[in-house]
């Protein structure tokens, strides 16, 4: 059946991070913030801004074909990549590309409507879905192949052949704007707080805007915007076919002869600017919540092709894989301290994919983002999480994973990295991302880099690229002035629990409470929910 992903699951899927069990917070009650001068030291900044440059992806050839085939597979699937996303939505017009994307895979086709589009589809168990990140828009099928005939003549038809009915595009629209005005700003304060972190990190950059769109911004698209922006943005110039299963060579030229169909180009590609790192800056978004939300992060020059990528990534995954129990933040804030259900870091930008705990594939960025995440925590604990995160990050900097530790994580992420590319769709996405940043076989490099790593090349290549310094700091909060004035006093934070605790660990809080945080006073804003992706 078809299901349709885009912004709607992005904010889905990772709000199902919140609906995860969690463990009951250790009766902490209220410490008022004590007045004792923080003494702990922490690395000098930067002087003045510094910039991460644009250094543009690849571009492969228009209707750049990538196969996987498998015979023995009953099973086809289709994976178009345009590289083509919300950078490139028109100033005032935010959304417009993902917006564009839900009408052409749910709107319906030429020949059936989209109640009739999903009934075609359900008879044969078939998937047909679209999901739009920043730089780029996937339309993905799967189907089984002895319907693949009909399947292929309503895939490609979406793309060539939508209906553009103005009853779908006013229902599509109304369910972008519910994402961002019901969803986002009232129901999902883990996503909030990270589109409030990236609004910062990237301010004036076109990633700066929600990929889903602004309230303003969908406000204003019409159906005739969404019918132009399919001319200029999904086009074959843009585009990389991935095939892989049940097929065969007349397949291959079948689809690639329907595609050619797609206006050759558009427009032009969006040349991104550098982006000024300010680091130092606290985002507090104001809304009624009994937890506070807490992401931190930076824009940074590493990415997949960089030659300390592997390593950055392994050191992050030991600090912090997503939704794993090993991780340092996982132990350490939750296990330990019973803060929160769980504590994550990422070496490039996340978005988690439905029914995994892995990133998906196609997010690839010219200009990345370092991040944490500190899933909600009660307000009187916020800000020594906040510290209690940036502390372990520290203590990675300065001394690095000790070999025990270093031995159980290569182990673990040798055999996790396996996982990422068990379907189809994942293998094709890596293979494609592949294309874009110019680093063939990538995961099987990575497992080779694996076993090449030893503590000390990992620490020097943190050294070089983990830059607690350079954080910025985003929360989602209630009592965003009395958070504020914590923050700006840069007072101890003491945590208190209810039951008894180890004097070694008791010994770490101290440090932790006192923690410098590398928020600037003058840099600590506090906006309302309500102008979060308002304009």
């Amino acid at each position: 059946m078809t299901l349709r992903t885009s912004t709607l699951l992005l904010a889905l899927g990772l709000s199902a991070c919140a609906s995860s069990p969690k463990p009951a917070p250790e009766a902490p009650s209220a410490p008022e913030p004590q007045t004792t001068a923080v003494t702990q030291p922490t690395p000098a900044p930067e002087a003045g801004p510094r910039t991460v440059p644009a250094k543009p992806l690849l571009k492969p050839e228009p209707l750049h074909l990538v196969v996987q085939p498998n015979p023995d597979s009953p099973i086809v699937s289709f994976r178009l990549v345009f590289h083509s996303g919300s950078v490139d939505d028109p100033k005032g017009l935010e959304g417009l590309t993902s917006l564009t994307a839900d009408v052409l895979a749910e709107g319906g086709t030429e020949k059936l409507s989209s109640a009739q589009l999903l009934e075609a589809l359900f008879p044969m168990a078939a998937e047909l879905r679209t999901f739009t990140d920043k730089e780029f828009t996937v339309f993905e099928g799967r189907v089984h192949k002895d319907f693949l005939g009909r399947f292929l003549d309503i895939f490609t038809d979406v793309l060539l052949a939508p209906r553009y009915d103005p009853r779908e595009f006013e229902r599509l629209r109304a369910n972008a704007l519910s994402t961002v005005k019901n969803t986002l700003r009232s129901a999902d304060d883990e996503t909030l707080g990270k589109v409030a972190l990236e609004s910062m990190l990237f301010e004036g950059h076109p990633y700066a805007h929600f990929v889903g769109g602004t309230v303003q911004g969908l406000q204003r698209i019409t159906l005739g915007d969404v019918k132009a922006q399919a001319s200029r943005v999904f086009t074959q110039d843009r585009l990389v076919v991935g095939l892989a299963g049940a097929v065969d060579e007349s397949l291959q030229n079948t689809v690639l002869e329907r595609l050619r169909k797609l206006p050759p180009t558009g427009a032009p590609a969006v040349e991104l600017p550098a982006v000024t790192v300010k680091p130092g800056q606290a985002l507090i978004v104001e809304k009624p919540a009994l937890s506070t939300a807490i992401s931190m992060g930076y824009v940074t020059p590493l990415r997949r092709d960089d030659p300390d990528f592997f390593a950055v990534a392994f050191a992050l995954s030991y600090l912090g894989e997503h939704r794993q129990t090993g991780g340092v933040l996982f132990n350490e804030l939750r296990e330990k301290r019973g803060l929160n259900y769980g504590d994550y870091a990422y070496a490039e930008h996340f978005i988690q994919e439905p029914g995994t705990t892995y990133n998906r594939t196609n997010l690839a960025h010219t200009q990345q983002d370092i991040q944490l995440w500190i899933r909600p925590v009660v307000p009187a604990n916020a800000v020594f999480a906040t510290r209690g995160a940036v502390y372990f990050l520290q203590k990675l900097v300065d001394e690095g994973i000790p070999q025990d530790k270093f031995e159980l994580s290569r182990g673990f992420l040798g055999g996790y990295a396996r996982l990422w590319e068990q379907t189809d769709q994942r293998r094709l996405g890596f293979a494609i991302d592949n294309l874009f940043y110019g680093t063939p076989n990538f995961l099987e490099k990575y497992r080779a880099a694996l076993k090449g790593m030893s503590p000390e090349s990992v620490h020097a290549a943190v050294k070089r690229h983990l830059r607690p310094e350079l954080l910025n700091f985003a929360f989602v909060t209630q009592d965003a002035q009395g958070l504020s004035e914590t923050l700006k006093g840069g007072v101890a934070t003491p945590i208190q629990y209810a039951s008894q605790k180890a004097p070694e660990l008791l010994e770490v809080d101290k440090a932790i409470s006192t923690l410098h945080l590398p928020i600037h006073a003058d840099e600590v804003k506090i906006v309302p929910a309500s102008d979060v992706m308002e304009k």
